[in-house]
């Protein structure tokens, strides 16, 4: 059995955050787009938290699901239901989120009673930001592979602009809230091939770089952006070459490059200095913003959205950014 990443949904705060609210003298609405690549970001109510957003996409993901399986069941004539995935064949909650409604219960405890899936599913948050996504996709894998699992709910779920100074527009101009629910399964495969749907994997940590991007005492976020643009542009290209090796791959068979969606300028630094090809280089961040854990997931949701995003496709996933923390991954796109 292989983990494969089988469906995407996304969701927002309906609340949104123009760069016409954001401009000033300094900075208009023009110019805060073409330096971020982003035109509003979506703002999480006064009383929506991180745990509602995962529980929108969750009940997106399921009921995407549903129609799914409804429409095999018109297309086939008969009752069946292959390929569809109940609440009830959930077996693991994986809920990655730097902003926890409540210190403890455990969010992911508290999505698994309001989605109504079963008690003997296992529920884990994952304290991690920007790379998140990766580590989680690392954690499904091998709960899957190892026989503990067979479908992983994994969430990413948000709500940074809470912590966000009204008066510092280095930080307004870039976050969003949001969330996202993947659906992560067991598929069976020839046994006579060993080739990954998801892996493998790079991770890293250089916690001694954790006040550059953090939330102080007084719940305040703080960034200090010239030492988190400094840390991408060396860490993330040996990133890069260390997986392209470790999975004996070159860029050419790579369909689509997506990395954290952390601002325009700091991406095209990248793929220029990576030599990436624009066309497969996604930056997909306009119309809500940098979502932290949620960005790849988001990206693909708008490849997949876009139909752009084939089944067979391969994918490098590389996130980067708070702790200081990094990870990548390969993955191939495995729709139901």
């Amino acid at each position: 059995m292989k983990a494969v990443i089988q469906r995407i949904a996304i969701a927002l705060p309906q609340r949104r955050l123009t760069n016409d609210d954001l401009a000033d003298s300094n900075w208009t609405a023009a110019k805060i787009e073409a330096k971020t690549g982003i035109a509003e970001r979506r703002v999480a109510g006064d009383n929506e938290t991180a745990t509602d957003l995962a529980v929108a996409a969750a009940e997106k993901l399921f009921a995407a699901e549903k129609l799914f399986a409804a429409e095999k069941l018109f297309a086939a004539k008969k009752l069946s239901a292959d390929g569809a995935c109940q609440r009830s064949e959930i077996d693991f909650v994986l809920l990655c989120t730097q902003s926890p409604t409540t210190p403890l219960p455990t969010m992911a405890c508290v999505v698994q009673h309001r989605l109504g899936l079963t008690t003997d599913c296992g529920a884990l948050d994952i304290n991690l930001g920007c790379s998140g996504y990766v580590y989680a996709l690392g954690l499904a894998k091998g709960l899957i592979e190892t026989g503990q699992a067979n479908r992983v709910l994994l969430l990413t779920a948000d709500t940074y602009t809470k912590y966000l100074p009204h008066d510092d527009l280095s930080v307004r101009t870039l976050f969003g809230d949001g969330a996202t629910a993947s659906l992560i399964a067991a598929k069976d495969f020839d046994i006579r091939s060993d080739a990954d749907h998801i892996g493998p994997f790079v991770y890293g940590t250089d916690g001694s770089g954790a006040e550059h991007l953090c939330v102080d005492s007084a719940s305040r976020l703080t960034m200090n952006g010239p030492e988190v643009f400094a840390f991408t542009l060396k860490v993330v290209p040996k990133l890069v070459e260390e997986l392209l090796t470790k999975s004996q791959t070159t860029p050419d068979e790579i369909d689509w490059f997506v990395f954290h969606q952390a601002n325009r300028y700091m991406l095209e630094h990248l793929r220029d200095k990576l030599k990436l090809a624009p066309e497969r280089f996604v930056i997909a961040m306009r119309d809500w913003g940098n979502t932290v854990s949620s960005t790849i997931p988001m990206a693909l949701a708008e490849l997949q959205g876009a139909g752009q995003l084939k089944s067979g496709q391969r994918l490098m996933l590389v996130g980067f950014g708070v702790g200081l923390s990094w990870g990548a991954t390969l993955a191939t796109w495995s729709p139901s």
